[in-house]
């Protein structure tokens, strides 16, 4: 299969380059900076990623690119621009004014392969404090900005581009058309990954991974888990056992829903319910990484006790993204937070896991169950947090708390779906706050809960704004949950964006 490699020097962008590159029906994978694969079968291209280092800098990542450039047609982006400058004989420092945000770019060659058809003043996206002072005589300047001289270049007699500012990210009005012509025009890929090949492809992979083997895949309701299910279940049938735990942190009546959903898609599914278990395990926690850690191993817990049930399972499959992978750990070692399928593991498993959706985004794995013909009701789900309300309830979590959270969470998106909103939104729920507040209620005073509401819009998680819901919706929504749930007498509504908050407030 055709592909494009993506090596990481840590940029918070470079899953959406994968992201770009896969909306040209090219498959791509990203490696770290120093592990570019050992099988060369079907590399088309290679990008370097940006990076929040300097080349500068001691501990800068500093990869050796002999065995790359010449071999393969190369594009670097940001810090792999500055670094294939610098590692050729250019020069790179600190720049009199730093770059970030919006830039206009004149291109010197509009008829240069890699930017042919684009406008001569394009808005691109920058993000960088050094700047490339000096080129190798054998590397030519395309591009320029009022700030920055050297804001693109090629060397001459090998298939080499680099640009200082980054072409994936949406305010870059050409970048699309940039990358197409180097995955199209320069890499010559065919562009025909698809939902399709991948399940086909998937499909194949997965039965030659698994062979005869048994597989157990705990199941969560939502989008993910239940693509990554229906995909093995095409692959090995009867060989897969779905579990699905109510861990007590699910949405209101979630449980029994989701569990009629699954058996009218054909899966084999166990139903468990380990509430008392995990509000154990979570009393007086408040720590939301420990929370998080707790809710991953309990739900491992379950699944390797199951599986002790069952003859000979050998394999735990999980509904991991992309996004889940890059938040616990980038290729810098800093964490975000931990997902409950990849932060939660315990160092000893007697299970191996097998992950099928790994690479995909979330749009990408709707497309996918799209193709597979699961139902709207289900690919088009809202995300929702694998610890569940485990990290929409602040502090301490108790039935109580939860109870009040579930009824709350459910006008709020009841309300959604009533009003036509709920598709037009990427996430929505409420959440508990560890806070009480003074309201007054007919003639008494009270001192309750508040809840904040949050909704997003977003196309990869990756990065959201919050959604400008109409005020009259949030108005009744509010004059709701205060009138029907006890308990909570505020409620408030969340206007920050990601970055550089997260879409979770835990």
């Amino acid at each position: 299969m055709e592909k494009i490699v993506i090596l990481d020097f840590g940029s918070q962008y470079t899953q959406l380059i994968a992201r770009r590159i896969r909306e040209l029906h090219t498959y791509c994978e990203i490696f770290p900076y120093n592990k570019f694969p050992e099988d060369l079968t079907g590399i088309k291209g290679v990008v370097l990623s940006g990076s929040p280092y300097s080349v500068n800098q001691p501990d800068a990542f500093k990869p050796d690119l002999s065995n790359i450039r010449g071999h393969f047609p190369l594009l670097g982006i940001c810090y792999g621009a500055q670094w294939l400058a610098h590692s050729s004989g250019g020069s790179v420092g600190s720049s009199g004014n730093r770059e970030y945000g919006r830039a206009r770019v004149r291109w010197y060659d509009p008829e240069d392969t890699l930017f042919k058809g684009t406008r001569p003043q394009s808005q691109v996206w920058m993000s960088h404090g050094d700047t490339i002072l000096n080129i190798p005589d054998h590397f030519t300047v395309i591009a320029s900005t009022d700030e920055v001289d050297i804001a693109a270049y090629r060397i001459e007699n090998e298939p080499t581009w680099a640009v200082q500012f980054h072409p994936e990210v949406y305010h870059s009005e050409d970048g699309m058309l940039l990358l197409e012509h180097f995955v199209k025009d320069i890499c010559h890929c065919k562009q025909d990954w698809t939902p399709a090949s991948f399940i086909e492809t998937t499909i194949k992979e997965l039965q030659t991974l698994l062979g005869n083997d048994k597989v157990v895949l705990g199941l969560s309701g939502g989008v993910d888990s239940t693509v990554a299910a229906v995909l093995l279940n095409k692959a090995i049938g009867a060989q897969l056992y779905c579990i699905f735990v109510d861990n007590g942190l699910l949405r209101k009546n979630e449980f029994q829903t989701v569990m009629e959903n699954y058996r009218i898609l054909g899966l084999n599914v166990k139903g468990i319910d380990a509430s008392q278990r995990f509000y154990t395990a979570l009393s007086g926690v408040v720590d939301p990484e420990q929370k998080r850690k707790i809710i991953g191993k309990a739900f491992i817990d379950i699944f390797e006790e199951e599986a002790k049930k069952l003859d000979n399972i050998r394999w735990l499959a999980q509904g991991t993204i992309y996004p889940d992978r890059i938040e616990s750990l980038n290729i810098t070692g800093k964490v975000i937070k931990s997902h409950h399928n990849v932060g939660g593991l315990p160092d000893k498993m007697h299970l191996k896991v097998v992950e099928p959706l790994k690479l995909l985004f979330k749009d990408e794995v709707r497309e996918v169950g799209k193709a597979m013909a699961i139902p709207d009701s289900l690919t088009q789900r809202h995300p929702f947090p694998g610890p569940g309300l485990g990290v929409r309830v602040l502090g301490d979590i108790t039935p109580e708390k939860v109870q009040m959270l579930q009824e709350a969470d459910d006008i709020f998106i009841r309300g959604l779906k009533k009003q036509g909103l709920y598709n037009k939104v990427w996430q929505a729920g409420a959440i508990l706050l560890p806070v009480h507040s003074v309201g007054v209620m007919g003639d008494e005073r009270t001192y309750e809960n508040a809840v904040a509401l949050r909704a997003v819009l977003s196309t990869d998680g990756m990065t959201a704004d919050w959604a400008p819901l109409p005020h009259s919706f949030l108005a009744e929504i509010s004059n709701e949950i205060i009138n029907k749930v006890r308990g909570i007498n505020r409620v408030v509504y969340d206007i920050s964006s990601k970055p550089p908050a997260t879409i979770e407030w835990e």
